[in-house]
């Protein structure tokens, strides 16, 4: 019921979807009205809820007002029953951020040893894969401890579904020294480093804005605040180049006919670029998986979304997270507010 553009792009996507994965089921949680097109589809079961969060709803009405609103209850499907049963793997929606990462957090609560969540994404790189980035928004503060908490998080994501067991991981930073930057990341760097002598993560060390792009790193770690800038400017530029690119091409009849002559350059490029390939953000610490889908996408990026959150869900993201983050906090040294605790 989320996003721009609600079911008349999710469910389509959703079709695509089961057409392109024969071992896939899905939950369509909605309003009545707007699952009737999916009654009868293979595969499919229909999740039916009276209310829906608005995409400029505060995040109070939809904890505490709307209380069968379509996210909450797609939600509860990733909660334990009695059995310890789940009724779903994983949870996908293109609504409203902050009210799905209160939700979740509400419903499902952090795995033992995160303090917060974090949202983690991707974005393409030069060697012609994509890095990974995280905190993208979740987190304006954050402490040194939290930035050590996404680097385990954010290696157990590109693990499970990248297939990289060895992720490496960079600090967003001013520079690449380790002097550099606020103390926040100077001793965020040092219980990094630590945790990368004990083999907890590839920690590379401090990387820069533009080593996003150039896929120094398969992990870049930051506080939301910084992330989410990051993550606009960054589309912000590629919508820039491809109009500027667009303007110069349609400047006169000659380079109009030089544009005919480049078309299938210029297509691949555009692919390259385009953001619908790279939707779906993990909403990464959650005692469930939770995956965030712009709230623009169409449905060839609700479809990516959805098709991500199988992947982490196929190869058990969760366990893979709660494992590592386990191993890393057992093996670090308590502390003052530890003890104190």
């Amino acid at each position: 019921m989320g996003g721009d553009h609600g079911p008349s792009v999710t469910l389509p996507a959703c079709r695509a979807f089961l057409d392109s994965h024969p071992q896939a089921e899905l939950l369509l949680v909605g309003q009545a009205d707007a699952l009737r097109e999916a009654a009868g589809w293979s595969r499919c079961t229909l999740v039916e809820a009276t209310e829906v969060v608005a995409m400029d709803d505060p995040v109070e009405v939809a904890l505490r007002r709307k209380r069968d609103s379509s996210m909450r209850v797609a939600i509860s499907q990733l909660k334990p029953d009695d059995s310890g049963a789940m009724r779903a793997d994983a949870c996908v929606s293109a609504g409203n951020t902050g009210a799905l990462m209160a939700l979740a957090r509400y419903l499902l609560k952090t795995l033992d040893g995160i303090d917060r969540p974090a949202i983690a994404s991707v974005l393409p790189n030069e060697k012609g894969a994509y890095t990974t980035m995280l905190d993208l928004g979740a987190n304006v503060d954050c402490t040194p401890e939290h930035l050590l908490q996404f680097a385990v998080m954010g290696s157990a994501l590109v693990a499970a579904i990248d297939g990289k067991p060895d992720p490496t991981v960079g600090l967003l930073n001013i520079g690449a020294e380790v002097i550099k930057g606020s103390d926040v990341i100077k001793r965020a760097g040092e219980l990094l480093r630590a945790a990368g002598a004990d083999g907890h993560i590839h920690y590379i060390g401090n990387v820069e804005g533009n080593d996003i792009f150039t896929g120094t790193v398969d992990l870049v770690v930051c506080d939301g605040f910084v992330g989410n800038v990051a993550l606009k400017t960054s589309e912000g530029l590629a919508h820039a180049l491809a109009q500027f690119i667009k303007e110069e091409f349609t400047r006169t009849w000659w380079t109009k006919l030089i544009a005919l002559a480049a078309l299938p350059v210029l297509g691949r490029f555009k692919k390259r670029v385009d953001p619908r390939g790279y939707n779906g953000a993990a909403l990464l610490g959650l005692r469930g998986l939770v995956f965030k889908s712009h709230g623009s996408a169409d449905a060839m990026a609700f479809g990516n979304a959805l098709a991500r959150a199988y992947d982490a869900a196929r190869n058990r993201l969760l366990d893979q997270v709660h494992d590592r983050i386990v191993e890393t906090l057992e093996a670090m040294p308590a502390t003052p507010a530890d003890a104190a605790a």
